[in-house]
Order: structure tokens, then C-alpha cells, then sequence
């Protein structure tokens, strides 16, 4: 059983119909990993054993992050969005597949004490759509023109 000071990360390498999570501890050694399919339900049944100790968690923002960023988020999971065109790619492995990936992204956040910040939360557009949605006279296209 692991002490609740352990700190856990997680990077998720996202595919159109499957996500592989790679777990790491806070001294970078892999310690779950797990292919799943497309489906919160799945994702959050995997990681919720792990909750109290998940410090941070990264997946790449590709096409199809939205469902399962905003699905983590609700459930209050903190996880951030890394710009592929940003992100280091690992040098000296002569394969690689998606559980690399996974760990890799892992690997690569902050909370990970022999790494920099080079993971940030991607602040987009639809981030700014979707925290001023509900509020009155919010556009997709700017400001409301009072007439």
C-alpha cells in the first residue's frame, strides 16, 4: 500500500479509440500502466483508486481531448493540455509505442522533481468560450453589441 505522501503522475497518450495511462511516482519509477478504451467511465474507474495521491496529469492536445479533459475536470482531477509541437521528444529509446508515450508525458510535468515546467496548461479559445458561456450577451464572435 502506498503512504498518502507518495505523489503519483499521469500522462495519457490519446487516440480516436483508445487511451494508454502511464503512472509514475514522484521519483520518475513507472508504476501502472493501462490501455483503455474511449470512455470516462473506464478512465475514471482506473485512475480513482489512485485520486488522493494523482498529483498532476497531462494529455497531448490533439483533435480529440475535449471529452475527456472536460469529463476529468468535472470530476475534479487536475489535468493539463501539452502542444505536441512543444513537447521534447525522448531521445536514446530504440522503440517507442504508446505506453512510451504515456509515461513520457508523465514524465515530463513539473510535480516530476528532475524536471522543468515544460508542461503548461493550454489556454485556448474554447477555454475563454467556455468560462464566459453563460453569461449575458456572451458571443462566440466577441463582445455583445448593445443596440
Amino acid at each position: 500500500m502506498r503512504r498518502p505522501k507518495d505523489k503519483l503522475i499521469a500522462g495519457l497518450d490519446l487516440h480516436s479509440n483508445n487511451v494508454m495511462i502511464g503512472i509514475i511516482n514522484q521519483d520518475g519509477k513507472r508504476v501502472a500502466h493501462r490501455k483503455l478504451d474511449c470512455d470516462l467511465k473506464q478512465v475514471t474507474e482506473f485512475l480513482e483508486p489512485l485520486k488522493p495521491q494523482l498529483q498532476s496529469m497531462a494529455v497531448e492536445s490533439t483533435f480529440n481531448w475535449y471529452w475527456l479533459v472536460d469529463g476529468l475536470r468535472a470530476q475534479s482531477y487536475r489535468i493539463d493540455l501539452a502542444n505536441p509541437a512543444k513537447i521534447e521528444q525522448y531521445s536514446g529509446m530504440k522503440h517507442a509505442d504508446d505506453k512510451d508515450d504515456a509515461f513520457h508525458l508523465a514524465d515530463l510535468q513539473p510535480e516530476h522533481p528532475a524536471q522543468s515546467s515544460r508542461v503548461r496548461p493550454a489556454v485556448t479559445a474554447r477555454a475563454r468560450l467556455a468560462a464566459t458561456a453563460h453569461q449575458p450577451g456572451a458571443s462566440a464572435h466577441g463582445p455583445a453589441l448593445e443596440l
